[in-house]
């Protein structure tokens, strides 16, 4: 299954970033835990080297704690401030606040030498389709500012948000890169719901899931989908088809119904917390 998708529209947006930036301070960029290397753009470290970066790993509910750890440990290494949190539920919003001030601590004492006072730190905040970008901004700023949806690329334009006296955003869309170099990061944002279920085969991407769950947890799907001793992707998948009742007319196994079902389940959490990529699965130092 080959992953490519790279909308007319978000060659514009990474053009109008390049202009935005000379605006902000900050780069705020939203990547979802579970996957904190596949749902990052490769192109905002090009673009924002100059400034300063805060990582919020998002979903972080949904994400194995340890390996959580670990990628928040390697973007540290990397000069960025980290924040672990789940926007939905407004988990570790409450240390945003302060990993800003302290990320353009730099700035402001500069500002200050200059007799410049009060001056709100303008973040840019990023982030790829359905990473949860405006359900943050939402849940920060503490109104329905941002407009939010279950969908990839539900938000257009661009626009500037005060949450208070020492902070302003910007939002602008979500982007992705024009194809990727390595399909295994295709599948992974397919996996979480980046790329349009549409226009994707279901039951190979279920299978490539099954997979992945079964190295890191097979006691957590076994549990989840009363399996004795499958180990084989197709056998689980059969089995689930079975034990959930995906029934097709004439009582044949609905193999499509059970592979949505079980990519709905990992999305939701219900399988167990899952992070399907480590640092060094990509050879990142």
């Amino acid at each position: 299954m080959q992953f490519q998708w790279y909308p007319g529209h978000m060659t514009k947006a990474k053009r109008q970033m390049q202009e935005d930036l000379k605006l902000i301070d900050l780069v705020i960029e939203l990547v979802d835990a579970r996957i904190p290397f596949s749902s990052r753009n490769p192109d905002i470290d090009e673009l924002g080297k100059n400034k300063a970066r805060l990582i919020l790993m998002n979903k972080a509910d949904l994400a194995d704690p340890g390996k959580t750890e670990i990628w928040s440990n390697y973007f540290k290494s990397r000069g960025c401030f980290v924040v672990c949190i789940d926007a939905r539920s407004k988990k570790g919003m409450k240390a945003i606040q302060n990993e800003i001030m302290e990320a353009c601590r730099e700035k402001i004492e500069r500002d200050l030498r200059r007799g410049i006072k009060n001056r709100p730190v303008r973040a840019m905040v990023v982030g790829i389709p359905n990473v949860g970008k405006s359900t943050f901004i939402n849940t920060y700023a503490g109104k329905a500012c941002a407009k939010t949806g279950n969908k990839p690329g539900v938000t257009k334009g661009k626009q500037w948000i005060r949450l208070n006296k020492n902070v302003e955003l910007l939002d602008t869309p979500g982007i992705l890169w024009p194809k990727f170099e390595d399909q295994k990061v295709g599948l992974h944002l397919a996996l979480i719901g980046s790329i349009k279920d549409e226009i994707l085969n279901i039951d190979e991407m279920s299978l490539a899931l099954i997979k992945l769950l079964m190295r890191d947890d097979p006691r957590a799907v076994a549990a989840r989908y009363e399996l004795e001793e499958e180990t084989d992707a197709v056998e689980i998948l059969k089995s689930v088809a079975k034990n959930r009742g995906c029934l097709k007319k004439g009582e044949e196994l609905d193999y499509s119904k059970a592979a949505a079902l079980i990519i709905d389940e990992f999305r939701s959490g219900k399988i167990g917390r899952f992070t399907l990529e480590l640092p060094e699965d990509w050879e990142l130092s």
